[in-house]
């Protein structure tokens, strides 16, 4: 395996499927299913989870929420998503904790980095839900944050499309995709792979991003084990 302990960060429109909200159950367990295929070759599994497939705080303000109070609704929003993530992943016998950066003792375990690495170290995924704990931050700033707390390999970002482009594939034909980019490249050409928190926190770090389609069957085993998918992010 080229990575033994991954951050795994997935969008929560990423649990739409072909929803136009809410969580597709068939998506969450093709998701579950490749999540256990890594973790029963070794690989130890943090994940972080958005909530934009039930609320965004930043769209919510812009529709006369309290951004602050939107953001809260939003790390809500993710919790939910980590526990549906958790029912999936212990379905397929998976055992797992989800950790919370706001307190929600009844239904989540507070975030504490020692009681992370160690349930990692036991074999147990851990899901990272509610953000960072604060406004105006977003999932992507918290994965790079957790991921380096913990001590991971990589962050792994899994997305609709299968890396990084020179410009929308969507939009432009002639795109081209990067096999591999530095951090300084992609601040150059102004490419997105997470917000400039984030990634500027990663570029500190040294912690290499991989940007991949999650969405294509055995992808997720492919990058852990070294194969030419996606597109490496590092110095």
């Amino acid at each position: 395996m080229r990575y033994q302990r991954i951050l795994l960060k997935l969008s929560g429109e990423a649990l739409m499927g072909n929803q136009q909200y809410g969580i597709d159950p068939d998506r969450l367990k093709e998701y579950a299913e490749e999540i256990k295929a890594v973790v029963d070759k070794g690989v130890e599994v943090a994940i972080v989870i958005g909530g934009g497939n039930i609320f965004r705080g930043l769209s919510g303000s812009s529709k006369g929420v309290d951004r602050v109070q939107g953001d809260h609704m939003g790390m809500l929003a993710t919790v939910i998503n980590a526990l549906a993530l958790q029912s999936s992943l212990e379905n397929e016998g998976i055992e797992t904790r989800v950790q919370t950066a706001i307190k929600i003792d009844e239904v989540a375990e507070p975030f504490i980095r020692r009681r992370a690495m160690r349930h990692l170290e036991k074999g147990r995924v851990v899901i990272f839900g509610g953000g960072t704990g604060n406004p105006y931050f977003t999932t992507d700033s918290a994965a790079v944050l957790r991921a380096i707390e913990i001590k991971a390999d990589v962050i792994l970002k899994g997305t609709r499309v299968d890396g990084i482009y020179s410009a929308d594939p969507e939009k432009d034909q002639n795109a081209t995709r990067y096999n591999e980019i530095t951090f300084e490249d992609v601040l150059r050409k102004g490419l997105k792979v997470m917000d400039t928190t984030a990634f500027t926190l990663s570029q500190e770090n040294e912690l290499p991003i991989v940007v991949f389609d999650m969405n294509k069957e055995g992808n997720l085993m492919k990058v852990v084990t070294g194969e030419d998918v996606g597109t490496v992010v590092n110095l």
